[in-house]
């Protein structure tokens, strides 16, 4: 899978409360909950973000709460892939399971500005950074991972699998 996006960059430890407020935590709908993401932290996301973009961030992005809320609002937003240094492991598997791709590389962080373009090959883990043509490399997902991503997300990648009586 190939993405490619422009960055809005963000810093260190960014929890789900910033991604989502609480006050939110009763909706669920992706569409409810888009309108939200990032509106106290960064108010402007919304009127800045394009279908495909990229979130890069420093270290720690989604910690706090277990809240799955987080990623849906990332990811209905228009969020194509989030890369940090580190992610909160619960934000990690939760990101996994509704089909949000993450990518670590501190290398890719620190690289990249607000308003660069990265085409992401999750496939090799490949983070080329076209806007300043440097070029960088996560770890790529095991096949199982990239499975569920590909299906958009764990309840899909189950619902595929029992169709086909596996």
């Amino acid at each position: 899978m190939k993405l490619k996006g422009k960055v809005h960059k963000y810093g260190a430890n960014i929890d789900t409360d910033a991604i989502i407020p609480a006050r939110y935590l009763n909706l669920w709908e992706a569409a409810e909950l888009r309108e939200h993401c990032m509106e106290d932290f960064d108010p402007e996301f919304l009127s800045r973000v394009e279908p495909g973009d990229i979130i890069v961030a420093d270290s720690n992005f989604g910690c706090g709460s277990s809240r799955e809320h987080a990623p849906v609002a990332i990811k209905a937003a228009g969020i194509s892939c989030v890369i940090a240094k580190s992610f909160a492991r619960i934000f990690f598997r939760n990101s996994i399971n509704i089909g949000l791709p993450l990518l670590e590389s501190a290398e890719a962080v620190n690289g990249t500005q607000a308003g660069d373009v990265l085409e992401v090959d999750l496939a090799t883990g490949k983070i080329h950074n076209v806007t300043r043509n440097r070029t960088f490399v996560a770890e790529p997902y095991p096949d199982f991972m990239m499975s569920i991503i590909n299906a958009g997300g764990l309840v899909e990648y189950t619902r595929k699998k029992l169709a086909r009586g596996a």
